[in-house]
């Protein structure tokens, strides 16, 4: 594929490094001579100096070829500029990122959709989701990025006999609104189909609205355990992003950060994490905070090295499971001869979600769930492809091919039986690995003209 970064930092610098080991065509834009020079010295790339900003660089990039555009310069506006002109000059996908969380709200406004940007990636959110996974448990779904927030995920485990429990998911007559996507029992996890019972212990994977989900959950009788206490050392966006999804899962949320203005605008955004000013690289600030009770500990400053040396001091004050963000990769091997239980790379992180969008035609992103099996899938209804041609129930998709969540002119909604799709529509599906090619060919392929 061809492929322009836009930005040779840290971020830019590691996703060209993942990008070249795979052999894709990567040219690479920087304003700084000397960062180019470094990057062209190490990898085979093709390196121009010059604005990211202005179309007289990104024309020389190739940018009217390009198959994705990733704008990963040290400023997000020059990032939604870039990589909206890019969308313009003719890349077939713009990425962009950004760190102030302003850009993602959507509450407030829709740069994304106002500058046609196809994704507006943070790499600190995508941390904070990733140590949340780990929090949860290493195999659960990660899928908070699903639909731009308008759709939610939530993972259940079935703890008591009730309703889901003595019939079979057709029969249980859910809102239209509402979708089981998997099921998860013992080692094996599988997509939910309309005949399967729910047993008690089972994870399941629930898609709704944010506003329907309180409903499922009460149908559900979620298995009731003890309330986990999270202790995060830093309160920078990460932890900010960490703490806002842990509190809204029921966890009990302490933040520690020595700034006091940051503390101040940490407890405005926040609802009930609690929220201390200190310094919480001393031992006896740990100690008074009561680290060694906690469930888990996150090492979330801006530094590795704070974060490795904060890291130690929590497994010997006693925490029961510790985390870490490492950003450099030689520090990758020593976390855990040190007694960190868990490292979360950034640059992992962020390779993860590109390779994601390295797909072709009219798929727009495809990851996998833990064990590899089922594939989360992002999709465009082409023109005159047999999805147009009837509703959902009468598409004949695979069996283990299920339609979670439609984007229809922005508006995201899980789809009834009853549903038809248009061009253009965006398709959130799960898919079993074998029957990828026969579900996309219903949605990506033009129907035959008789």
């Amino acid at each position: 594929m061809n492929i322009v970064i836009l930005g040779t930092g840290t971020v830019g610098y590691s996703i060209a490094d993942l990008l070249c080991q795979r052999e894709h065509s990567v040219t690479v834009v920087d304003i700084d001579p000397q960062r180019i020079q470094r990057i062209n010295d190490q990898f085979d790339v093709r390196a121009i100096v010059g604005s990211a900003s202005q179309s007289s660089v990104l024309f020389q990039a190739g940018i009217n070829v390009a198959d994705i555009c990733l704008a990963v310069t040290g400023s997000d506006e020059v990032n939604i500029v870039a990589a909206s002109m890019a969308k313009s000059m003719g890349a077939r996908r713009s990425i962009a990122r950004v760190y102030s969380p302003v850009f993602r709200d959507l509450s407030t406004f829709d740069y994304q959709r106002h500058f046609k940007i196809d994704r507006m990636l943070s790499l600190e959110h995508l941390t904070a989701m990733e140590l949340a996974r780990n929090i949860r448990d290493p195999g659960s779904v990660v899928v908070e990025q699903f639909a731009r927030g308008g759709l939610q995920v939530q993972e259940l485990i079935v703890g008591q006999e009730g309703k889901v429990t003595r019939m079979s998911i057709r029969d249980l007559r859910l809102a239209p609104n509402i979708r089981i996507g998997t099921i998860q029992r013992e080692n094996r996890m599988w997509i939910a189909a309309a005949d399967d019972v729910i047993q008690i212990g089972d994870r399941v994977t629930v898609f709704s609205r944010p506003e329907d989900m309180k409903s499922i959950k009460t149908l559900f009788k979620n298995v009731v355990t003890h309330q986990k206490s999270v202790i995060i050392g830093g309160g920078g966006e990460t932890g900010l992003q960490l703490a806002r999804t842990l509190e809204r899962e029921g966890y009990r949320v302490l933040i520690v950060d020595i700034d006091e203005d940051r503390c101040q605008f940490l407890a405005s955004h926040l609802e009930t994490t609690k929220i201390i000013n200190c310094d919480v690289m001393l031992r006896e600030n740990l100690e008074e905070e009561r680290v060694g009770t906690a469930d888990v500990f996150v090492a979330c400053t801006g530094d590795d090295e704070d974060n490795l040396i904060l890291g130690v001091e929590a497994v010997d004050v006693g925490a029961k499971q510790v985390m870490a963000i490492i950003s450099r990769p030689d520090y990758e091997n020593v976390v855990h001869k040190l007694g960190i239980d868990v490292a979360v790379s950034q640059r992992k992180v962020m390779a993860r979600q590109i390779l994601a969008y390295l797909t072709t035609g009219a798929v727009v992103s495809r990851a996998k769930l833990p064990g590899g099996l089922i594939n989360v899938i992002e999709v465009e209804v082409v023109e005159n492809s047999p999805a147009t041609k009837s509703n959902l129930a009468e598409m004949d998709l695979p069996d283990r091919c299920l339609v979670v969540a439609v984007i229809q002119q922005d508006i995201v909604r899980v789809p009834g039986g009853n549903d038809r799709l248009h061009t253009g529509d965006i398709v959130i599906m799960l898919v079993e690995e074998d029957v990828v090619e026969a579900s996309l060919a219903r949605i990506t392929v033009p129907a035959a003209t008789p």
